[in-house]
Parts: C-alpha cells; sequence; structure tokens
C-alpha cells in the first residue's frame, strides 16, 4: 500500500500547478519632503528604473462578476474567425483581466502627451483591488511604464472604456518613446464603450461613463457618488499647475476620479454581462429603449433568433411612438431573412403609411405580391403608391445625395411598374392561364 500511495503522489506532482499571481511589491512610505504622496495616501514603489508613486485600495463594491459563456461569446466576434477563437479563449480567465483607465496631459494624443496617471484594477477576494500609478514628473516615467508591464505580462486581458482610440495607441506611444521598455502583448482587449453604445445610446444619447453610473448602474446602490467629482476637462491643467509649483490639493479629486472610473468600469462589466445573458436578463425589468438597442447589437452578432423575439419585447413593452417604426421594420427584415414572407408582409403593410419608412413598404409589398403570391393588380397597386410618396419625397430634398438615390429608387419604381402592367395584361387576357400559374 505503501508503495502505492508513493506512485499516486509522485503522478499527482506532475500535474501542471495552477498560476500563482505574484502580489504587488511592498511600498515605502513618503518621507517629509514629499507631501504629495501624504496627500493621496500613496506610498513609494520603486523598480530598476527609479520610482514613482502608488496608491493602493481594495473596495467590495461592484463586486466579482463571473462572465456569462453567452456574453463572452457576443463580446469576443469580429469580422475575423481566427481573432474571435482567440480573444474568446483568452477572455475564460477573469484573474488574467486587467482594468485599465489613464489620467492625461492632454485628450488630442501625439508624442507629447503623457499619462501621468495609470488606474489599474482586477478582481481579487470578490471585489476589486485598485492601483493607481502617479508621475510627479517626467523623468519617472520609464519606472511607471515597466510597473505597467510587468501588471500586464500576469493579467494581459485588457479591459477599457474607449481604451482601443485613446488610452491603449496612447500607451503604446509612450513605451516607444522610451526606446528601453518593450510594448506588452495582449492576449485579448474588451473595449466596453462599443456595446454600451449599442444598448444604451438609443435611451441616453450620451453614453459617458458617468451617465452610465447614473442611469444604468444605479451607483447610490453600489455606495459611490461622484457629487463632487473633477470636471476631465480640468484635470490637465491640474496637473501641469501641480508641475510648476501651485497648490497640489486638486490631485486628490483627480485620483478619486480615475479610482470611480474604474470602479464604474468594472460594474458596467457587470451590467453587460446580465444584459448578454439570456437567463440573467429574462429576470430582470429592462427598458424597452434598451431592448430595442440589445436586439440589434443581437442581430449584428449573428444571434437571429434572440434578436427577433427581443425586438418583439421591446414592442409589447411600450417602445416609444418615434421608435416602433423601426423597430417594425427590423422585424419586417428578419422575417424576410427567415423566408417567413407572409410575416414580413404583414409588417410591411403596418408602415405602409409611414413618413420614413412608407417607401420601402410599398417596395417590399410589391415585391412580396409579385413574387410570392402573384397577385400582379396588388402588386401594381403598391408600386405606383411607392412612386407617389417618392416622387413627394423628391420635391422635399436638399441633400444631393439623397436625390440621386431617389432618382435610383424611382427608376427601379417605374421598370417594376411596366413590369407589372405588362403582367397584369397577360393574366386579364388569359384568366386560366393565370390561375394554373398561382396554384403551381
Amino acid at each position: 500500500m505503501r508503495n502505492l500511495a508513493d506512485k499516486f503522489s509522485r503522478l499527482s506532482a506532475l500535474r501542471p500547478a495552477r498560476a500563482v499571481l505574484s502580489k504587488p511589491s511592498p511600498l515605502r512610505a513618503p518621507d517629509e519632503v514629499d507631501p504629495l504622496g501624504r496627500l493621496l495616501g500613496a506610498g513609494i514603489a520603486r523598480n530598476h528604473y527609479g520610482e514613482h508613486l502608488a496608491i493602493r485600495n481594495w473596495f467590495s463594491t461592484p463586486e466579482f462578476c463571473q462572465p456569462s459563456p453567452v456574453a463572452l461569446e457576443l463580446l469576443s466576434q469580429t469580422r475575423d474567425e481566427a481573432l474571435s477563437r482567440r480573444t474568446r479563449a483568452a477572455l475564460e480567465d477573469p484573474e488574467k483581466w486587467l482594468f485599465l483607465d489613464t489620467e492625461t496631459t492632454g485628450l488630442s494624443g501625439g508624442t507629447g502627451t503623457y499619462a501621468f496617471l495609470l488606474g489599474l484594477a482586477w478582481w481579487d477576494a470578490g471585489g476589486l483591488q485598485i492601483e493607481q500609478l502617479f508621475l510627479r514628473d517626467f523623468s519617472e516615467e520609464h519606472s511607471l511604464l515597466q510597473e505597467l508591464s510587468a501588471r500586464l505580462a500576469e493579467r494581459p486581458v485588457l479591459v477599457t472604456f474607449n481604451g482601443k482610440a485613446f488610452d491603449w495607441p496612447l500607451l503604446e506611444n509612450r513605451f516607444t518613446m522610451t526606446r528601453a521598455i518593450k510594448i506588452p502583448r495582449l492576449a485579448a482587449h474588451l473595449d466596453l464603450l462599443h456595446p454600451a453604445r449599442a444598448l444604451w445610446r438609443l435611451r441616453l444619447g450620451s453614453v459617458r461613463l458617468v451617465e452610465l453610473e447614473r442611469h444604468v448602474l444605479d451607483a447610490e446602490r453600489l455606495g459611490w457618488h461622484r457629487g463632487d467629482d473633477v470636471a476631465s476637462a480640468l484635470i490637465p491643467q491640474y496637473y501641469f499647475d501641480y508641475l510648476r509649483g501651485c497648490v497640489a490639493d486638486p490631485l486628490a479629486g483627480v485620483v478619486k476620479h480615475n479610482q470611480m472610473d474604474l470602479r464604474g468600469l468594472a460594474a458596467l462589466y457587470g451590467k453587460i454581462n446580465t444584459m448578454l445573458d439570456e437567463q440573467e436578463c429574462a429576470g430582470v425589468e429592462t427598458d424597452s429603449l434598451d431592448l430595442f438597442g440589445l436586439s440589434k447589437f443581437l442581430h449584428r452578432r449573428g444571434d437571429r433568433d434572440r434578436a427577433h423575439s427581443t425586438c418583439t419585447k421591446a414592442l409589447d413593452s411600450g417602445l416609444p411612438a418615434e421608435f416602433r417604426p423601426q423597430a417594425t421594420r427590423d422585424l419586417a427584415q428578419m422575417a424576410k431573412r427567415r423566408g417567413d414572407s407572409a410575416a414580413a408582409a404583414t409588417l410591411w403593410l403596418e408602415l405602409v403609411g409611414d413618413p420614413q419608412d412608407g417607401i420601402v413598404a410599398c417596395e417590399q409589398l410589391a415585391i412580396h405580391y409579385e413574387r410570392q403570391t402573384r397577385d400582379f393588380a396588388r402588386a401594381l397597386e403598391y408600386a405606383n403608391l411607392g412612386l407617389i410618396k417618392l416622387a413627394k419625397a423628391h420635391k422635399l430634398a436638399r441633400d444631393p445625395y439623397a436625390a440621386a438615390r431617389a432618382e435610383r429608387l424611382q427608376t427601379k419604381f417605374q421598370q417594376r411598374v411596366r413590369r407589372l402592367e405588362a403582367r397584369k395584361a397577360i393574366c386579364e387576357a388569359a384568366p386560366l392561364l393565370n390561375q394554373a400559374a398561382q396554384e403551381a
């Protein structure tokens, strides 16, 4: 028995161990000549490139959110299938995620723009661990970027809000400018701005993180608010004032602002995760405009069955009048794609009188009655009605491009009218032949 136990223990030792992420190095307390460190509640971090300030805090909210497989599948989809598979595989382990938000010396980017505050966060002990790296002087940039590189080596899945367009390109540029520190390789980059825009822009208009916190995330329930928040436009000036030797007190507000952005970013992922998971979303009361935005997002990502049911639910939930024609049009197009021409025709009939979609509805109904039911008289009726509507729209059009599109569509309608008139005449001259064609 002893030998058997030894054999099993040796086999067990051969199994690959779960990677243990190293903890950040200890910080040195700021001394008397570093009042900024005491003001910010920061410690001094050091590596072989030098020093920088680091502020570390742990928060119980937002709580850790277990990623839904359905949500990950939807969020990882791109036009490149190979990239989508790699992204999906990388997102499976939330321990490898690193939330990132930067505060910079300008909003235009370019080689003269520095990221003077790097906010990093990751899931830890059921809550959110936040570490903020602060640049006391431009000479500390190498030290700060080296620390970021070390964090990304352990957590190579970046989660940002507009980070693909701003934060990460800026940091890539700063890494390049050092000529000493390689740009870290990311396993995946999940930018939450794009799904947030798809899901909530119809209801909110602006999808700034502050607006999402106020109207979507219920920040007060989570235990935080931005009552004394710093305006983003003032942040670069506060930092330049500090560098010129002016009062540094406003920088405490900048650090808190960055901290709130990171917490909002993590909470936003949790909300998106719930919205995209069909089972989770089913038990949550959702605004009709949010449902409509979700249906559009699902349709673009290829989940057409769920897109159809979600769009129908949005209409049933009392979608505002200005959006109902658009939702009806989407449902009609989805019905047509799945081959349900009768359902599509019923929906197009609802749109015939709409000022925006009436022309398209007439065109689609003319096609339906010509090809599906072979009712040439009724098809001709809708083709002529479309021509009348198009002529009125053409008179009101001021955009030359819209006028050109109207002329092309008018030509198509005229060709359809001539063809339908000829087919109608043949059917009237030979009713038995028309009956046989319909039965076939």
